[in-house]
């Protein structure tokens, strides 16, 4: 059977941003991307043009998606740890690595973490450098996790912070 003719964006991002999640952004390449996704190497290059620019549009439909979903979160979660915890669950792993070493991707990570704050501002009743400090001791937390560490209990963080 032959590869398939056409393969939309939506599931050629997915699988590069499953090859995040499992090994960093050196796993996505043309190659890789092309046996989880089933489009021949050269159809990648003619749609992407280059490695980045492959990695880049991925990477702006992965921070689009955790910016809808936050705001649906935000609408539905009361507490600032409920926010927390359902916006873990939607935060592909790997794409806040990935994106550092892109400048537009920076930029959408930036804008993700401020609206995060801000949602943690309106939902612990804090100043804003309170939840920055939150927000941080949820990403060490989630680092930790995955590294299998146990540590502390982000409730108590925010009870502290509040």
């Amino acid at each position: 059977m032959g590869r398939p003719r056409s393969v939309p964006d939506d599931e050629v991002f997915a699988a590069i941003l499953g090859l995040l999640a499992e090994d960093g952004a050196g796993a996505v390449s043309f190659g890789t991307v092309s046996k989880v996704c089933g489009l021949a190497p050269p159809t990648l290059v003619q749609r992407y043009g280059d490695r980045a620019g492959m990695l880049r549009a991925a990477l702006a439909q992965g921070w689009d998606g955790v910016m809808e979903a936050g705001e649906r979160i935000a609408a539905t979660e009361e507490t600032a740890q409920g926010y927390l915890k359902a916006l873990s669950g939607v935060l592909p792993r790997g794409l806040i690595m990935a994106s550092l070493a892109d400048p537009e991707a920076a930029a959408r990570a930036a804008e993700w973490r401020q609206s995060v704050e801000r949602v943690l501002t309106a939902k612990q009743g804090c100043r804003g450098e309170a939840a920055a400090m939150l927000f941080a001791a949820w990403q060490g937390r989630l680092i930790w996790d995955v590294a299998g560490g146990a540590g502390f209990k982000l409730k108590d963080a925010a009870r502290r912070l509040g």
